[in-house]
């Protein structure tokens, strides 16, 4: 799977995939909660979308994200079945998915943790999946360049089939790396 549609979607589409193969998902949601970015206005100003129209490094914005579109054009299984939104928030680098699968099997944190411990050695997911035990906060993963840094502790399943994943990414510099990983690619065709 090749995807550099965008930072977001290079953390959503390998976690989705991942339970995907493993669990199985009937459906599934996600928030971002994102770095503000160069779209936004700085002070509040004109914006097509009112929300971003207010000031970027105050407030905390609800948004669209076209990241949750661009999951199920990788992953097509998901279509009609994976939606989200953002919440572009007053840091300048340094972002989250908070994702919530309904599965297709029964999960445990324990059986979540130990595949996402395992596919993050797979050579499939070099670079791609860092599973982590650090009580990480968004700083941590500035200069990261994984697109996916799950966060283990933060792993959540109820009622054995409402699974909730943390997974950080650094919006910039993980992006930047897929996007020379892809460049490569092309220049060896």
């Amino acid at each position: 799977m090749l995807s550099c549609a965008s930072c977001t979607t290079n953390c959503l589409a390998p976690v989705s995939d991942v339970v995907r193969q493993y669990f199985g998902i009937k459906k599934a949601i996600m928030t971002t909660i994102h770095s503000y970015t160069a779209d936004q206005n700085l002070v509040d100003g004109p914006h097509k979308d009112l929300r971003r129209a207010r000031a970027a490094a105050l407030n905390m914005v609800p948004t669209t994200t076209g990241a949750a579109l661009s999951v199920t054009e990788a992953i097509p299984s998901l279509r009609n079945k994976f939606d989200g939104l953002a919440v572009r928030v007053p840091t300048p680098v340094g972002s989250l998915c908070d994702i919530v699968f309904v599965t297709k099997k029964k999960v445990s944190v324990e059986k979540v943790n130990a595949v996402f411990k395992k596919v993050a050695k797979l050579k499939r997911y070099q670079g791609i999946i860092q599973a982590s035990e650090e009580p990480l906060v968004s700083t941590d993963i500035i200069g990261n360049s994984y697109s996916a840094i799950v966060d283990l502790p933060m792993t959540k399943v109820v009622d054995g089939d409402l699974l909730k994943i943390t997974a950080w990414y650094d919006n910039e510099w993980g992006y930047s790396h897929r996007l020379a990983d892809l460049a490569v690619l092309f220049a060896k065709k």
